[in-house]
């Protein structure tokens, strides 16, 4: 049985700690390093309900995307029951759970996030959207309107509905940024895309992809990121073949749409 050192050793050997953002927080976040990781469950989050689910099923860590911990932006001053983020580190600890995190490193990993949303959107030889290894662009087998195309998205990342601007534009060479990234509209300008597929987007940031004459395309946070979790799985499974690896069946889109007519 391997150690939880070890699972994170080999998530990092994946996702080096060199590709996380300065402000990003990832690795082992709670838990004792060298503790047998017997049973594994998955998750893009760390929830309480998150935690319940592995407490009941007995793991000894869970492995996700976002950091339950992020110091950066939010200093961990207390550990209380009264206060969400208390509650739910004071249940990890008590069940003897640990948390492995892989935020943006893994987002520019080869095989990570943003390449696992370019397969679930079937674009043909995916590249890096911008420098810093977010984001990726590559092609359709076949030009699509944009209406077909909104329809594919959200069949195949189950989203419970999405937003999106229409430019006038067929839909053929695409950009992808798992969660937010919005921010990279003038990368995907800039790469020739007619349309750009994120999560988060404001209303200005829908005019400003108008003007500038691409599709925006909002599929959600948790429907853009949650496609790495059977990869996370998969991954962990192969390297630890001893190991039982799950993924949550109770963490799912809290998003929904309430559309009139």
């Amino acid at each position: 049985m391997p150690t939880i050192r070890e699972i994170e050793q080999a998530l990092f050997d994946w996702a080096p700690r060199s590709g996380a953002m300065e402000w990003d927080n990832v690795g082992l976040l709670v838990g004792d390093p060298d503790a047998g990781g017997r049973k594994v469950l998955v998750a893009l989050d760390v929830t309480e309900q998150v935690a319940d689910e592995a407490a009941a099923w007995g793991a000894d860590l869970i492995v996700a995307h976002h950091p339950l911990m992020n110091c950066a932006w939010t200093p961990v001053q207390t550990v209380r029951q009264d206060n969400p983020q208390g509650r739910l580190l004071t249940k990890l600890i008590r069940s003897e759970i640990g948390a492995i995190c892989m935020h943006t490193n893994l987002d520019v990993a080869q095989g990570g996030v943003n390449d696992a949303l370019a397969e679930a959107l079937e674009l043909e030889d995916p590249g890096a959207l911008a420098e810093d290894g977010i984001g990726r662009v590559g092609t359709l087998k076949a030009a699509l309107p944009l209406e077909q195309f909104n329809r594919l998205v959200a069949e195949k990342l189950g989203c419970t509905g999405l937003r999106y601007c229409d430019a006038g534009r067929e839909v053929s060479r695409v950009a992808v940024g798992g969660g937010a990234c919005v921010d990279y509209l003038d990368q995907a300008v800039a790469a020739g895309c007619d349309s750009f597929v994120t999560a988060d987007a404001g209303y200005h940031d829908f005019q400003n992809a108008f003007n500038k004459g691409i599709n925006l395309i909002d599929a959600g946070h948790f429907p853009t990121e949650n496609v790495i979790c059977p990869k996370l799985a998969a991954y962990v499974g192969g390297r630890f073949p001893g190991v039982e690896v799950r993924q949550s069946e109770v963490h799912k889109e809290i998003f929904h749409y309430y559309v009139t007519k």
